[in-house]
């Protein structure tokens, strides 16, 4: 994992998206391990591609079903547990991807194996 230290007036700044895969956890229950086993290998396979070309700053897998959620604030300030497997979509992790547009990162993200399996990517731009 590399990180460089960035300015508006550095040569080589380009642009980072935050790309979050939303899924439905109920899709993969009556995948066989062999089967999660091939769809890992899939990600893995991306995940190493897109870094193999320096675009993926970092990425990470988020852990099942764990999490905390809080809302308001001072005193009136609530944590929950959660995401829950119940949920309809959950965000199962996130790549940080250098690109020089949003045409660009859309380009890198079209044959992410996420896509095969009826999941959906969110990209976000970070402020440079």
């Amino acid at each position: 994992m590399r990180f460089r230290t960035k300015t508006l007036f550095a040569e080589d700044y380009m642009p980072q998206y935050l790309v979050l895969p939303y899924e439905d956890p109920s899709d993969f229950d009556a995948i066989s391990p062999g089967e999660m086993q091939a769809i890992i290998e899939k990600y893995m396979a991306w995940t190493s591609r897109l870094s193999a070309e320096g675009r993926i700053q970092t990425s990470a897998k988020l852990r099942d079903g764990e999490g905390r959620t809080l809302k308001g604030a001072g005193p009136k300030l609530v944590v929950t547990d959660g995401p829950y497997a119940e949920t309809r979509e959950v965000i199962g992790g996130f790549w940080l991807i250098e690109a020089t547009d949003y045409g660009e990162v859309v380009r890198l993200c079209r044959d992410h194996p996420h896509l095969e399996f009826g999941g959906t990517l969110s990209i976000r731009a970070l402020e440079s």
